[in-house]
């Protein structure tokens, strides 16, 4: 700083307060100092800065990167609450597998983050749980809870809202409602199995185990797995794909099938699109706030970054049901 400010005709203080937004300094006088940074060739690096400090103001991101608007929405969301809390993110992609989640963990560990938001694979706790035993780093699970850890953890409502949308399945008449489930292992898959299962035993309606199928929550599972539906003996009148991408691997083996939607058969999901209304029919979904979930975690996690010792906090955010034609309900159902 005070060579730029040798080089810009300033005192040091001037140069400090354009380097960190401390202070308004006149146009004019801002210009003469990114002037005289770029000749001498110094750049402004608030990590370095924090690091001379002895904190770097960084915290982690271990997710999946699937082509998932739900993840892209969870990212913005994180990153945001971070943005305005003055962190850096830095993303790695988990590729949803637990050895690979472990080593790219570590690495952010490697780099002294502060904090870490991950959404776990399943195997996680045999490989990066104990990473983080290991390494007094806060840290906050987010949409994928898990009940037996007391951490930090923030996600929808996944029972309720899979029982809810079903149950109005079944107020239109369905007795027969097939599931197109996700990922075994996952939480967030067990829970919205969880709530299929509540909705039926609501209606006092038995579980035909024929009718519910592994999606693997990729859009390949949820073709082959409305095609096995439509193949059994007695196929389903309405489907439920719990999750977004399993949802258009379905509508494309229904079209490819020449099934009508919902003429033929009735669909409801788990996870909104934003263009879901743009589809014909409508998409009836279970939309995630998936924004404000990765809000909530930064929050957590800030939070625990300042209290280490605050008791830990499982928040589940409620989803909303968007009622379009696909689930085959009149106007007065909606």
């Amino acid at each position: 700083m005070t060579d730029v400010a040798r080089a810009a005709g300033v005192s040091v203080s001037t140069v400090s307060h354009v380097v960190n937004g401390t202070r308004l300094v006149a146009p004019k006088t801002r210009e003469q100092v990114h002037r005289a940074m770029r000749l001498l060739g110094y750049e402004h690096h608030p990590i370095a800065r924090s690091l001379a400090a002895g904190s770097n103001q960084t915290i982690g991101l271990a997710i999946t990167a699937a082509s998932n608007p739900y993840w892209v929405e969870l990212i913005q969301g994180i990153d945001g609450e971070a943005t305005r809390a003055g962190l850096n993110v830095i993303i790695v992609d988990t590729r949803d597998d637990a050895r690979h989640e472990a080593s790219t963990v570590a690495n952010l560990l490697a780099h002294h983050i502060e904090g870490l938001v991950i959404a776990p694979a399943v195997g996680w706790r045999e490989l990066t749980l104990p990473l983080l035993r290991d390494h007094p780093v806060p840290y906050v699970i987010v949409d994928r809870i898990d009940p037996d850890l007391r951490v930090d953890q923030v996600g929808v409502e996944n029972e309720a809202s899979t029982a809810a949308v079903v149950d109005h399945l079944i107020s239109l008449g369905h007795t027969r409602i097939g599931m197109v489930a996700g990922i075994a292992g996952l939480s967030t898959s067990a829970e919205r199995l969880r709530g299929y299962r509540l909705a039926h035993q609501r209606a006092e309606l038995p579980v035909d185990p024929s009718l519910v199928l592994d999606g693997s929550s990729t859009s390949e599972g949820g073709r082959k797995a409305a095609l096995a539906l439509l193949d059994l003996p007695d196929p389903p009148t309405a489907v439920f794909a719990a999750n977004n991408n399993m949802t258009i691997g379905a509508l494309a083996a229904l079209k490819a099938a020449g099934v009508r939607v919902p003429r033929d058969l009735a669909v409801a999901a788990f996870d909104d699109f934003a263009w879901a209304d743009l589809f014909s029919p409508g998409l009836t979904t279970v939309a995630q706030p998936s924004a404000a979930i990765g809000a909530r975690a930064v929050q957590l996690l800030l939070r625990r970054m300042t209290d280490p010792d605050a008791p830990p906090q499982t928040v589940r955010l409620p989803a909303e049901i968007m009622h379009r034609e696909s689930c085959g309900c009149t106007p007065a159902h909606r």
